[in-house]
């Protein structure tokens, strides 16, 4: 008969008492990682019925129900100058008129023709903070169930520049969610599935929102018929360097500043005094290191409104005082 002795008799017990403790903490990871993935699943179900495909003349994607009645915000690089849209929930489909654009900050507006909608739960971006967790849809070819992908907010008033050509889209919402060309116009939600963004594009790895508070900013305008508009100068400008000798005699902390290569007769500029050859270097008491400073500082706001701006002519920091209009020269 075999003896067995008592450090034996105790490895066997621990060891099998080890197996035991290791059991339960794959059993608890499970099970946190089923309540994750059917609280993921039932925050998609609870979002969907507020998504609906998009479908213009020559592009898909998607859109966001804000109104019981069928107003729907999109991108406005989606719908690619159609006057008319389809959109659809499924077996439910339906026309859409365009209300009205925003393309500098690529928003749509629609209005279904007939319908009874589902809004989606309003967030609040401002509140957003990086490490978030979000999740992004789209229903581009009005399937059963929506198309997600999920991530984190990398970046919160991010600003990308150079994007869609000559422009820059300021104060975005940047994500490591991997968007697909039909998520564009479609919803970025919370974990508690309140919309945060609407998807605009995935550029750099990078998946690209524009803020709700935003969205719903120009969406309100839209509703009440009022366009959106920018402010106006009248100039052709570009991006220079500042020579360092006259950065330091200015007392700029600035590298870069906006080069004027000409004024049109009775612009803005041209009745400030601004001239070719000066460089622009604050606006409205913000600084202008790159010409893609300039569409975000001629926001509707100063439209009409006494501005300063300060330039660099023949190495002297100046100050002249411009009143932006809307382009043609109409003030609001």
């Amino acid at each position: 008969m075999t003896r067995f002795g008592c450090p034996l008799v105790n490895k066997y017990f621990f060891d099998h008492m080890l197996v035991g403790e290791n059991m339960t903490q794959l059993v608890n990871s499970l099970e946190v990682l089923k309540s994750l993935s059917d609280a993921t699943s039932a925050l998609i179900k609870k979002t969907s019925q507020s998504v609906v495909a998009v479908k213009a003349q020559m592009s898909r994607g998607t859109g966001v129900v804000l109104t019981k009645d069928g107003y729907i915000v999109t991108c406005n690089h989606v719908l690619q100058g159609c006057s008319t849209v389809k959109i659809g929930q499924g077996e439910k489909t339906t026309n859409a008129k365009i209300v009205g654009t925003d393309p500098y900050n690529d928003v749509a507006l629609l209005k279904a023709e007939k319908g009874t909608f589902t809004p989606i739960e309003m967030g609040d971006s401002e509140k957003l903070n990086v490490g978030q967790y979000v999740l992004a849809l789209a229903n581009p070819f009005n399937r059963n169930q929506p198309t997600a992908t999920s991530g984190m907010v990398t970046s919160v008033n991010s600003t990308i520049r150079g994007w869609r050509g000559a422009t820059a889209m300021e104060n975005v919402i940047a994500t490591d969610a991997q968007l697909n060309p039909g998520f564009s116009g479609g919803p970025l939600v919370d974990v508690e599935g309140k919309l945060i963004g609407i998807n605009t594009a995935y550029v750099w790895q990078r998946g690209i929102a524009i803020p709700i508070n935003k969205v719903k900013t120009i969406s309100d305008r839209l509703m009440t018929g009022r366009t959106a508009q920018r402010g106006y100068l009248g100039i052709i400008a570009n991006t220079v360097a500042i020579p360092e000798e006259i950065a330091e005699q200015a007392g700029l902390e600035q590298e870069t500043g906006v080069m004027i290569f000409s004024v049109e007769a009775g612009s803005p500029a041209r009745k400030a005094g601004l001239a070719m050859g000066d460089v622009l270097v604050r606006f409205n008491g913000k600084p202008v290191t790159d010409f893609y400073d300039l569409p975000r500082l001629l926001a509707e706001d100063v439209i009409g409104k006494e501005v300063k701006a300060v330039i660099i002519r023949r190495e002297t920091l100046l100050e002249a005082t411009v009143i932006p209009t809307t382009h043609g020269g109409e003030q609001d």
